[in-house]
C-alpha cells in the first residue's frame, strides 16, 4: 500500500521511526538527536542553539514532542512526519 503526500504523489510505505524518535526526544531532547533521525537537520541545529541560548529551558519541546510521538500510530506518525514533513509538533 502506497501513501499520497500532500502533492497528491504516491510514496512507497517506509518503516515507522516512531519509537525510536518519541524515545530519543525525551531522553536525549537537547542534543535535537530525534531530529537528526527523522532527517529535519535544520529544525535539529535550531532545538540545539535553542537549547543553548536559554540554558536548557526549551528541552521541554522536545519531551513534548517525544510524548506526541509515541501517542499516535504508526500510520499518523509516517503520514505526518515521515511523508509529509512536519518539523515541529
Amino acid at each position: 500500500m502506497n501513501v499520497i503526500d500532500e502533492n497528491g504523489n504516491s510514496v512507497p510505505n517506509q518503516e515507522s521511526k516512531r519509537i525510536l524518535a518519541g524515545i530519543l526526544a525525551i531522553i536525549l531532547g537537547s542534543l535535537a538527536v530525534h531530529k537528526f533521525v527523522l532527517g529535519y537537520t535544520k529544525e535539529g541545529i535550531i532545538q540545539v542553539v535553542l537549547n543553548i541560548v536559554t540554558c536548557g529551558i526549551a528541552t521541554i519541546v522536545p519531551f513534548i514532542e517525544g510524548i506526541i510521538y509515541l501517542t499516535k500510530s504508526d500510520e499518523e506518525f509516517v503520514e505526518t512526519y515521515q511523508v509529509n514533513h512536519r518539523g515541529w509538533f
